[in-house]
């Protein structure tokens, strides 16, 4: 996600910064950031643990249907350990406590308002994964329904009802609600653990794991609001069974014309019913792809896995879902295609980042990599002598629980030396329980303890002002001052055993189809491999997939193999689907390796995110093995500090992962088909010969999580993989005009008069996005500035021509502000020279390898790796 700051706060800020003389300083000192109140007790004071306690035990109230039954019988089925199957709970339903974030922080301080009781209302509950790619939740129902508990949508608020909601409801607007995640039973403590002292329970209280109740869609939770004031909701939306009136634009109350962009979401002043919070599973959990529903509005447990990832839901859009479509931000944020996600959405470093969720499939066989340098806190029983807690901290109220930061090469992941590298370029690398940690902050978690204070303010643009820029996340004071972290971390371990656990395991294509027959026929005699062979051979040709093994090998396999020839001998004479010890296919084919963004040639901007490098936010969440790596001189982009680089993804189950790539740009674009309108998000993007969008596109693929629908999208998406020359370049271009409010205006109760020229910057439909995205603004400010102030340090570093482009620019927006828009079209090549992150943007571009092939090596290709 990119949230830009509006033209009329650069404009106005442009035009003070050249009028208004700066007497600061620029060499005065800062004010120094608070340490932690323990931080700040004397070096040399001895600090007094107080004895063990046991974590908070609040006894949630009983309720009428088990709210944890469904999950404990997919781990039966599944043959989960107690670990793995707490691990499963914590990663389906806790939010870390981030419903605030989502409720509050999120709009207050990034200015983005999510609509929740249009993504999740009762009444279009059948239309939610057409719409928003969202899961149903098997255990809830509408109200009304037989054999639901509420009888109407006044009890609900116009919500699913869900398990534990005959004790949630009560609770809205009322003090007193014992969160469900205070009775979760924990699994066993590990007796090899530095913190286990004695057998004793040193964990953080499970209550600040936050679990509330379903929302009706996995992976979003509700908790009551103690703030709700009923009669208030009642004139908003004149009734308790409906958020709609608390949803209009604000012009229908103020009649105020600018108020038309603008919803009643944002008025502080009323209080929802629910805070809604988000799991790790709202991306994760997904159709299970070897036994989808017959219905995706109406699925079953069985047809539920949490770990392959959601290649359907519209993130973005639900996250902007109260934003008006002419808004700068939705435009620039609300584009993600069906199943990707920025993951430097919120922590925002100017570049258009989306990328495809990651599936986690057959997690132990994933490749590590040993002897990285990490800089880390490691588990300890005691920090001795040691009293700067930069370096070393106990937790209070624990005995011998305690964290040692140390720069190191010797970390292992499962037994083994190495660690996993984890993001599309490589990034949270520094072990696979620090990545899982990550997570929850980027879904909201600790927010205003920890992390909303190293962002960048993108309204911010005075060089010396706070959050000008990125600081780098602390991890150790997030610690101290965040329970939900503490929460989450004491039980880590046991989300990992779910990422290792039999849910994660492959889904093999001869698998699903033998799982689709025997659910027609249970008599029907097994479908093997070898049957899926020969149906692959009768559409691909006599021997196609041992031809198209021979391919793969001689063509694929240096990128899309875990096991080099170093190791496991030639690839011509490799068995890629020999089994390892665990019953997991030994080859994860993908060797993780980082790949120069221009050798794949794929569309580089999310290869030129920079949240990891050193002073950024998630800094300690990667290794310096990471920020050492070269920069890529065929990138004119910024691209130090390990920028520039994919790795090299596996191609398990491919033919269950359509589109491809890590925009999911190379294949169909997808489209849900809502019925309602309103809520259809499909966006057209292929080009003309103009770089205008084509008249004529490419019909869309309707979503269809079926076997034979994601083949056939495997098939059409492959065709395109190997065929670049057929591709029609695709772009996001904004599909509205942009409305920007610029400056003051006066009311007089009938008529609505600016007082800076129109009183609006308006921005054309048709722009890409990408070029306002990656636009480095804070830099063109400052540069703005310059060329009227300080014009020869401009020409130092710009020289003469640039220098007087600059002065001119400037002239020209003091002149007419409300032309700003207008007048940096006029320097699109000025902009993308030396203000861009990313110029790139064709999306779809890239990966040509085995363009040369025949066509009949091309479809032996498609036949093997449908059989991987």
């Amino acid at each position: 996600m990119k949230v830009l700051v509006t033209a009329g706060a650069i404009v106005g800020a442009l035009v003070a910064m050249v009028f208004v003389s700066a007497d600061h300083d620029p060499d005065a000192s800062k004010p120094a950031l608070v340490a932690s109140a323990a931080a700040q007790q004397p070096a040399d004071e001895a600090v007094k643990l107080p004895p063990i306690v046991a974590p908070d035990k609040s006894i949630p109230e009983s309720t009428s249907m088990d709210q944890n039954a469904p999950y404990f019988e997919t781990c039966g089925r599944e043959g989960l350990s107690p670990s793995a199957c707490v691990g499963r709970l914590i990663w389906f339903k806790a939010t870390a406590g981030n419903e605030r974030f989502h409720t509050y922080v999120f709009q207050q301080r990034v200015g983005v308002l999510p609509d929740w009781f249009r993504v999740l209302r009762n009444d279009q509950r059948d239309d939610r994964f057409r719409a928003w790619g969202l899961i149903n939740d098997p255990s809830c129902c509408t109200p009304g329904d037989p054999n639901c508990p509420a009888k109407s949508r006044e009890e609900t608020y116009g919500f699913d009802w869900c398990p534990g909601d005959d004790v949630l409801l009560k609770y809205v607007g009322k003090t007193g609600y014992v969160d469900p995640a205070c009775g979760l039973d924990d699994a066993p403590l590990d007796p090899n653990d530095p913190h286990q002292k004695d057998n004793r329970d040193q964990r953080q209280s499970a209550c600040d794991l936050r679990f509330g109740t379903s929302t009706g869609a996995l992976g979003f939770r509700k908790f009551p609001n103690p703030r709700f004031d009923p009669e208030q909701w009642k004139k908003v939306n004149g009734g308790l069974g409906t958020w709609e009136g608390f949803g209009r634009h604000m012009v229908e109350l103020t009649k105020v014309p600018s108020d038309e962009r603008l919803a009643r979401l944002a008025d502080a002043s009323i209080e929802p019913p629910f805070l809604i919070g988000t799991s790790c599973g709202s991306c994760h959990i997904a159709f299970d792809p070897a036994n989808p529903p017959a219905d995706p509005a109406h699925p079953k447990w069985e047809n539920i896995k949490g770990l392959v990832g959601n290649q359907y839901i519209r993130m973005s859009e639900i996250l902007g879902s109260g934003m008006s479509r002419n808004s700068v931000e939705w435009q620039m944020f609300a584009h993600s295609r069906p199943g990707t996600t920025d993951t430097s959405a919120i922590p925002n470093d100017g570049v258009n980042n989306p990328g495809t969720i990651n599936a986690l499939i057959n997690v132990a066989q994933r490749p590590l990599f040993p002897g990285e340098s990490i800089a880390k806190w490691r588990k300890t029983n005691t920090c001795g002598t040691e009293k700067d807690e930069a370096k070393c901290w106990c937790e209070p109220g624990r005995e011998g629980k305690c964290w040692e930061k140390s720069l190191r090469s010797d970390d292992t992941t499962l037994g083994k030396p190495g660690v996993h590298h984890i993001l599309k370029g490589g990034e949270d690398s520094i072990g696979a329980l620090e990545a899982i940690q990550r997570v929850y902050f980027n879904i909201g978690s600790c927010s205003e303890q920890c992390w909303l204070n190293h962002l960048t303010d993108m309204r911010q643009i005075d060089p010396e002002g706070r959050n000008f820029g990125q600081t780098p996340f602390n991890i150790g004071q997030c610690r101290r001052d965040c329970p939900n972290f503490r929460a989450i971390e004491d039980r880590l371990a046991n989300i990992l055993a779910f990422f290792l656990s039999p849910e994660s395991n492959a889904a093999d294509l001869y698998a699903a189809r033998n799982h689709e027959r025997k659910a027609a026929n249970a008599g029907a005699p097994d479908y093997t491999r070898a049957n899926l062979i020969a149906d692959l051979e009768k559409e691909h040709g006599a021997g196609a997939v041992a031809r198209g093994r021979t391919v793969f090998a001689a063509n694929c396999a240096r990128c899309h193999s875990s096991i080099p020839e170093s190791v496991g001998g030639p690839f011509a004479n490799r068995d890629f689907y020999a089994l390892a010890d665990n019953g997991l296919r030994a080859d994860f084919m993908g060797n993780d390796v980082a790949t120069p963004a221009t050798e794949v040639g794929t569309y580089r901007c999310r290869a030129l995110h920079s949240n990891h490098m050193a002073g950024h936010v998630w800094a300690e969440y990667g290794s310096e093995t990471l920020r050492a790596r070269k920069p890529d001189i065929n990138i004119k982009e910024p691209n130090d500090g390990g920028r520039g680089y994919y790795r090299n993804i596996s191609l398990l189950n491919l033919w269950a992962h359509a589109p491809f790539m890590h925009n999911n740009a190379i294949g169909p674009e997808l489209c849900g088909r809502p019925a309602n309108a309103a809520n259809d998000f499909f966006r057209p993007r292929e080009l003309d010969a103009e770089g205008k969008l084509a008249v004529s596109q490419s019909e869309c693929f309707q979503t269809d999580p079926s076997v034979e629908g994601r083949y056939r999208l495997y098939l059409a998406s492959m065709r395109e993989l190997l065929y670049p020359a057929t591709r029609k370049p695709k772009a996001t271009l904004t599909d509205r005009e942009v409305i920007l409010d610029l400056g003051p205006r006066t009311w007089d109760g009938t008529t609505e008069k600016p007082l800076i020229g129109s009183g609006q910057v308006r921005i054309p439909a048709g722009i890409p996005a990408n070029s306002m995205t990656s636009l480095r603004h804070k830099d063109l400010i400052v540069d703005l500035f310059l060329a009227k102030r300080d014009p020869a340090k401009l020409e130092a570093r710009l020289g003469k021509e640039t220098t007087s482009q600059m002065q001119k620019l400037a002239d020209d927006i003091l002149a007419a502000p409300e032309q700003f828009a207008s007048l940096l079209g006029t320097q699109r090549e000025l902009l993308k020279q030396h203000y861009s992150n990313c110029t790139a943007e064709i999306e779809n571009e890239g990966h040509r390898f085995g363009e040369d092939l025949s066509d009949a090596d091309k479809k032996a290709l498609i036949a093997f790796l449908a059989t991987l």
